[in-house]
């Protein structure tokens, strides 16, 4: 099969991919000049009882719970028809912001319903890519033949909506997810036709070999991520540091910024310069994890010796040249304490987690705790073809403690009429626990609340239908005595 994207897009109940669900994917195949290929996909797929969504997406969204259960699919079916419908060998999986969104949302998916959380991805030729990170890039390097928009405080803003409306891209209905894809097609044809080279350059860039090649070529480079800010375009000038502990990563640190302060820090000052903080006066440290397996949009430092550009990412050449000499001077010093301090940091994490035991109420959120084994990997192949009524048989061959605490929860969300008396009680109970832990501070208590407040703020009539919606959706699953 020919190299094809799968450019797609969610509506999910929140923002968190570890909670949240998706409540609709959506998506369209292009070939490689973005021409569509077949007809769009669209599903839905139903909220399960134990989930309430946050009363702030459905009100931006319009999709209701109720919808999700009258029209769409569980879990465990949308991904039989994502692999049937989407998953083909050589399609580049793209969105907008889709690695640090839709992406986790797709891995947790599969990781709940006993799939591979990454071979989608990697597999028979398949890949990933995000367009956001490309439209940055565009912005800052080559920004002709493009309108680009400004966000009410006057700053730069890349937006889709915003980038839809100025150059006029059809949008009809932004944040519907269908919408949402056609408008990525239209806005990644309109930097392909306006800056082609770029283009091509990023989409062959996109692997962790070319990036990894560019990293430790022993040269500056040009890097645009949402992590630098919009004041110069996303975009700095840096060098790699050292090697990041995690594999496929390095340390880079930004040619923007006078090395000379962090140089002198000692190991506890680096570390307190890298908490993440709001406070504006405070001391950051020009220091960033780049991950080569994520796409990252790199280019090497030849892309901005024009006078233009410099003067548009407010950064001279000769000022990176500058700190560069600084850096080489002390560079050692410098990334053995970087690392230090990273490790610190890591230290103080794993140490907010001593103690704590497999709580099956936080096993959804427990993805990354650990690469599931090869063992484990047929069995879960096992239980996704197995009759519903099988399902309780396995859990006790899983040598991974999160597959068998997610067994149960996959049959009841999926297969509830298979419950026997037993497990709808277990179910039940579960349930119950995830949406009343905590009292005051609860996920119901917590929902409610947040739809008397939105009740209280003049809602519109669409508005006003909606939170009506969600307060009979949240009755309908939890006891009368605490709706209010």
């Amino acid at each position: 099969m020919a190299a094809s994207f799968f450019f797609y897009d969610l509506v999910t109940s929140g923002i968190d991919s570890r909670s949240a669900r998706i409540m609709q994917f959506a998506g369209q195949r292009t070939d490689m000049s973005l021409k569509p290929i077949g007809e769009p996909v669209n599903h839905l797929i139903a909220l399960a009882p134990d989930v309430l969504p946050d009363p702030d997406a459905i009100l931006l969204t319009g999709i209701t719970p109720q919808q999700t259960l009258s029209e769409g699919s569980s879990e465990a079916e949308f991904m039989k028809l994502f692999y049937e419908e989407v998953v083909k060998p050589d399609t580049i999986f793209v969105g907008f912001n889709s690695i640090r969104f839709d992406d986790e949302f797709m891995r947790f998916l599969h990781y709940r319903n006993f799939y591979d959380a990454y071979e989608w991805q990697w597999r028979d030729g398949c890949s990933r890519w995000d367009l956001l990170d490309v439209v940055r890039m565009t912005r800052a390097l080559r920004p002709d033949g493009i309108k680009w928009p400004y966000a009410p405080d006057g700053k730069p803003a890349n937006r889709l909506g915003l980038l839809s409306s100025i150059n006029k891209l059809d949008h009809q209905n932004a944040h519907d997810a269908l919408s949402d894809v056609q408008a990525t097609i239209a806005l990644a044809r309109l930097i392909q036709e306006k800056q082609p080279d770029l283009f091509d350059f990023l989409l062959k860039a996109r692997n962790k070999k070319a990036v990894g090649a560019l990293v430790n070529a022993g040269q500056p480079f040009v890097y645009t991520s949402g992590r630098y800010s919009s004041d110069y375009l996303h975009t700095t000038v840096v060098t790699k540091l050292t090697d990041h502990p995690q594999n496929d990563a390095a340390l880079v640190y930004d040619l923007r910024v006078d090395p000379t302060p962090y140089i002198s820090m000692s190991v506890d000052e680096l570390v307190e310069s890298w908490r993440f903080t709001r406070d504006p006066e405070a001391v950051r440290l020009p220091v960033k994890t780049l991950k080569y397996n994520r796409c990252p949009a790199v280019a090497p430092l030849g892309v901005i010796k024009d006078t233009a550009t410099q003067e548009r990412l407010n950064l001279s050449l000769t000022t990176v040249k500058k700190h560069l000499a600084l850096l080489k001077q002390h560079q050692a010093r410098l990334a053995k304490n970087v690392l230090a301090a990273l490790e610190r940091l890591d230290q103080e994490r794993e140490a907010s987690q001593t103690g704590l035991v497999m709580d099956p109420l936080s096993v959804d959120e427990r993805l990354y705790d650990g690469f599931i084994g090869d063992q484990d990997k047929n069995l879960m192949r096992t239980v996704r073809a197995a009759d519903p009524s099988e399902l309780s048989a396995f859990g006790p061959d899983f040598k991974d403690a999160r597959l068998q605490n997610l067994l149960p929860l996959y049959k009841a969300r999926n297969y509830p009429k298979t419950l026997t008396p037993e497990e709808r009680v277990s179910w039940d109970s579960f349930c119950h626990l995830k949406l009343f832990s905590g009292g005051d501070s609860s996920r119901a208590a917590m929902f409610f609340n947040r739809l008397q407040e939105l009740a209280a703020a003049s809602p519109d009539q669409r508005q006003e239908y909606l939170l009506e919606e969600l307060r009979l959706y949240g009755e309908s699953i939890l006891p009368g005595d605490v709706t209010g």
